[in-house]
Order: structure tokens, then sequence, then C-alpha cells
């Protein structure tokens, strides 16, 4: 089965008065408003596209990587994403923060859906690639930023998803942790998976993603080669008119 990732005329609308007590649903109140943090979206990702995702903060980069993992729902328009997807953002979900690391693997793994055998078969390899140590012994809420996510790119990239989602991660942490992430990227890109990659690095998209998306306010400014949308992206924002 070949993985894609599809969006047609994909709008998110997040609710701003939503009721928080159960009074409030009794009580007469104005209509619901909403922020529309994506509009009219579409896009089609086919196996083998590594596309990168840019824009300033704000602009809909975090909410069409939930939406394309089934994290976020559309208000309206269809998302079909065919394949096995890792997102690699969100990091604190599926971690238990008074666990080990050690359990931490085999917890989040599961999460992932790697079957308790390979999970067992696993371990060692996915303990060797974090370069934690003795660390994996304490919880990991007694970790650093950096550490977590060494712990979270390993566990998640030793599935061998169809669809690897990121927001950032690669770029964290040492330069020597750096250089296996990118080692282990160009592995996936080498299969043929394909990679979503939020960045506001150029080195890191013109390396890594033959394709960009430029995100303004919601909708997709542009779509094309990285080069390209990144120079575009550079002169807009110089222009001072987003």
């Amino acid at each position: 089965m070949s993985s894609s990732i599809i969006l047609q005329n994909v709008n998110v609308d997040y609710p701003l008065n939503q009721p928080k007590q159960l009074k409030d649903y009794f009580i007469k109140k104005e209509p619901a408003k909403a922020v529309r943090a994506l509009s009219g979206v579409n896009l089609q990702i086919n196996k083998g596209e590594r596309v990168g995702l840019i824009g300033l903060n704000g602009a809909g980069k975090s909410t069409i990587l939930k939406v394309m993992a089934k994290i976020y729902h559309p208000t309206e328009g269809i998302c079909q994403t065919t394949g096995h997807v890792c997102p690699l953002f969100e990091l604190a979900t599926g971690f238990e923060m008074e666990q080990s690391g050690w359990a931490n693997i085999y917890i989040r793994a599961m999460l992932l859906g790697m079957p308790r055998d390979q999970i067992k078969e696993k371990m060692h390899e996915i303990a060797a690639f974090t370069e934690l140590g003795h660390f994996l012994n304490y919880p990991v809420r007694t970790y650093s930023s950096g550490m977590f996510i060494r712990l979270a790119f390993a566990v998640s990239t030793a599935i061998d998803p169809d669809i690897l989602l990121l927001d950032e991660v690669i770029g964290a942490g040492d330069m020597a942790f750096t250089q296996k992430a990118q080692m282990r990227m160009n592995e996936f890109i080498e299969k043929g998976q394909i990679i979503v990659l939020s960045s506001h690095a150029p080195d890191l998209l013109k390396k890594f993603c033959s394709r960009t998306i430029w995100l303004n306010k919601g909708t997709i400014m542009m779509d094309g080669p990285t080069a390209e949308v990144w120079d575009a992206y550079t002169r807009f924002n110089e222009k001072g008119r987003v």
C-alpha cells in the first residue's frame, strides 16, 4: 500500500468561548466565536516526498501537522492519510513522567503500535541510540528538554513509520546527536517514506526537503521547490507585509 497525505478544502476553527462549567450551558450567551487556524487548504503529498513547512508563528504549521496526524479533525473538508503515521511533536504524549527511561521506551513503543516481541528485540538498540546511558534508569521528569527529545526521537523512529511528522525536532540537541538524527532521516528518505518537517531553519529545509509549503495566517501562500519558496518567503517578510 502506497503512503500518502491528501487534504481537500480543509478548514480548522478554534472556538474562543466554549462553556467551562455546567451552568454555562444554560445561560444565554452570545454566539460562539472562533479563530480560523487553517482556511481552504488543499494539498497532496505522495510516497517518497520530503516536504518542509514554513511560516511565522501562528501561521498554521503545528495545526496542519496535527490534522495530518489525526490529532485534530477538520471543521470542514477532508483529510485522508494512508500509511502508518508517526508524529514527533507533542513530545510528552505517551510518556509516564514518573517512570524510568527504560519503562518509557516500552510504553511509547506500544502506543506507536510496535508489537511486544519487537519492542523487546529493539530495546537496547533504541537505548543505545539515545546515548542516555545510566540516565535511562532515572524518572523521565528529571530529564532536560534535550534528553527528552533524544528519547522521543529514538523510540519514534525505531518503528519505521510510513509517514514521519516533525516539528523542529531534528535541529535540537548537541551537534553529535543532530548528526545521528540526520543520518536516520537519510535512511527514511532512502526507503521512500514521507517526511513532513516544520522548521525555521533554511539550511535544514534545503538539505532534507525538495518541496516546501509556505503558510501564512492559515492559508497556503506557495507550494514548490524549497529554495524558491524560501526566497519568496524571505522577500515577503523583508517588506513587512505580514
